[in-house]
């Protein structure tokens, strides 16, 4: 009788420590593209990494301090704004990634990859990309700079690609202030070959994703991706074929990067439920297309 739950928590435990490992696998590998192709060749980028060169040139603070810094008060602000189970995603993010691109460079020392900024632009950016899509696939954020777009999403409902691009435009602006403006057009390279990389790993081939989930608890399921996914849902009136009970069918259409948090939200209130997903090449209305319209019911 004590068989099952023992088992249950050692898969959630085996789950976890894979999660956790590959959450430091993509800091890691984030931390050596920046140490390898960012740094010796002075290329800009975006993110925290890119407010760290600029407060470097100015301050003379080094890059993994500051980073480190920055990403313990970010992690605190979306704690206190977003919730503890937000936070909790970003924790090990907000430590490892500080401390890994320490030891990377320490490990590097003067070594040079290479010196060619269009190989180091395209490397970078793939390094990047790839790391980035580690992360976010698990569920799970790398922190930092990812925070206040998120923060401005929940208060001010701005939508979380337009403020990661005024935010990583500020930051590209601020390093061009002191980088030689062939270095500044590889380092808009590097950016635009990390956003690809990061939007076709996380696409997997498929532009959006719809779902169709039948589940006893539908009503549970539809308040839960309301709530917590910000997604709309439609439900379809439907009849099982071969007992004949009505039930309701939930669907739903999300971004690639949405996946795994709604897989998670189904299973987790319904380990049962039956969850049909299929790829849409092009998907117009609001949400996607068209900014959202929130309508509050009286």
């Amino acid at each position: 009788m004590n068989g099952k739950p023992i088992r249950k928590s050692a898969g959630k435990a085996g789950k976890l420590i894979a999660n956790v490992s590959l959450i430091v696998l993509g800091n890691a590998i984030y931390a050596a593209g920046v140490v390898l192709f960012i740094l010796p060749t002075g290329l800009i980028t975006g993110g925290t990494t890119g407010i760290a060169l600029v407060i470097n040139h100015f301050a003379g603070i080094r890059i993994s301090m500051f980073v480190g810094v920055f990403n313990v008060v970010m992690f605190a602000l979306g704690y206190l704004v977003l919730g503890r189970k937000f936070a909790m995603s970003t924790l090990v993010s907000t430590f490892s990634y500080p401390m890994l691109l320490g030891i990377i460079q320490k490990a590097a020392g003067d070594f040079v990859l290479t010196e060619d900024l269009l190989l180091a632009a395209l490397f970078g950016g793939l390094c990047i990309g790839l790391a980035l899509a580690i992360v976010i696939r698990i569920g799970a954020s790398t922190g930092g700079m990812d925070i206040p777009p998120l923060i401005l999403q929940k208060t001010l409902r701005i939508p979380v690609s337009v403020s990661m691009y005024v935010f990583d435009f500020a930051i590209l602006i601020g390093q061009m202030l002191f980088t030689p403006r062939q270095t500044c057009l590889y380092g808009i390279l590097l950016v635009l070959v990390y956003t690809i990389t990061l939007d076709k790993l996380l696409a997997v081939g498929a532009s959006r994703t719809k779902l169709e989930i039948v589940s006893a608890e539908h009503e549970a399921i539809r308040d839960a991706i309301l709530e917590d996914l910000d997604r709309s849902v439609t439900m379809l009136h439907g009849k099982t074929g071969y007992f004949g009970t009505e039930t309701d069918v939930l669907y739903c259409v999300i971004a690639p990067r949405e996946l795994y948090r709604l897989e998670k939200i189904v299973y987790s209130i319904d380990p049962d439920a039956f969850v049909v997903m299929s790829r849409a090449t092009s998907v117009h209305g609001k949400g996607f297309s068209k900014a959202k319209e929130y309508i509050v019911q009286a």
